[in-house]
């Protein structure tokens, strides 16, 4: 049966947070470059004062405990997204794709735009798993491996290729990651990823209708579900011709959404990588779409 306490209310607060969190760190790394480092700062402080709620609500497995697990670790997670999104912690290339590389090589070339920020996410799920282990709430390490490893699904699609690749969201300064974005076409990938994740949500589900009326272990399962739900609804969105704009275009300036609409406007040409819209300087450093 479906509760208030146990299954409605987790729902909400999973959907509204995970709106207006991205919708927030969206607007950050979208503004000057002059604010990066302030931006920086605040993430970083509230990504260790999450590390410090959840070792908090890891003693306890009471109901507002399980909440305030689930923030810690999207505190957390804030402070990786706002490191990558500013160019803090991206990775060792900083440059466009080698159009002429091909399978591996071109693997190894895209994995390296990206490996700080990758590294740096699997120390931290391993130091939330290693803190959280045999102790009453382990929420917090729940939630942060799910949204890594639903993470990870979304950047090796985009790798391999999917029919809508919406970059409104992607800041100036990181640009060149699209050029390592494959066709724009559908894959066997992407609908097996879609019911991976939409198999979790379903164990997940099945988790909080058994669990006891109002507990603890519903109310995790409960923001678990939430979440990979949101993650089928974000790979959908790469398959079908939605934009970012249209949900958090209050986080994006003016000029971004403008780019985001003639974007949707072109048509593009199934098997072929559009990398014509990075556009370089004398020196070779991407400084736009």
């Amino acid at each position: 049966m479906v509760s208030w306490e146990g299954h409605i209310l987790p729902f909400i607060v999973t959907v509204v947070v995970w709106f207006v969190a991205t919708g927030l760190v969206a607007w950050a790394d979208n503004r000057p470059r002059s604010t990066f480092s302030r931006s920086q700062m605040v993430g970083s402080i509230s990504g260790i004062a999450g590390l410090v709620v959840i070792l908090f609500a890891s003693l306890s497995a009471e109901v507002w405990a399980i909440y305030l697990g689930f923030i810690g670790a999207l505190m957390v997670w804030g402070w990786h997204e706002i490191s990558f999104l500013t160019g803090a912690a991206a990775g060792p290339r900083r440059g466009p794709a080698d159009p002429s590389l091909k399978g591996v090589a071109r693997f190894r070339q895209a994995a390296s735009t990206v490996m700080h920020h990758e590294v740096a996410l699997a120390l931290t799920a391993l130091l939330l798993i290693s803190l959280s282990w045999n102790v009453p709430n382990q929420i917090g390490a729940s939630v942060f491996v799910l949204m890594f490893a639903m993470r990870l699904i979304s950047k090796i699609n985009l790798f391999v290729g999917v029919p809508n690749s919406s970059v409104e969201m992607l800041p100036d300064h990181l640009a060149y990651l699209k050029s390592y974005f494959g066709p724009n076409r559908m894959t066997p990938l992407l609908a097996v990823s879609m019911m991976a994740i939409a198999s979790t949500a379903v164990w997940f589900a099945n988790a909080a209708l058994a669990a006891p009326v109002g507990s603890a272990q519903m109310v995790g399962a409960s923001l678990l579900f939430t979440l990979s739900l949101l993650g089928v609804i974000e790979h959908l969105f790469l398959s079908l011709p939605f934009r970012d704009g249209m949900l958090w275009g209050w986080a994006l300036p003016q000029s971004k959404l403008a780019q985001g609409k003639l974007a949707e406007a072109k048509v593009n040409v199934p098997g072929k990588r559009d990398i014509a819209n990075v556009n370089m300087d004398a020196k070779g450093t991407p400084h736009g779409f």
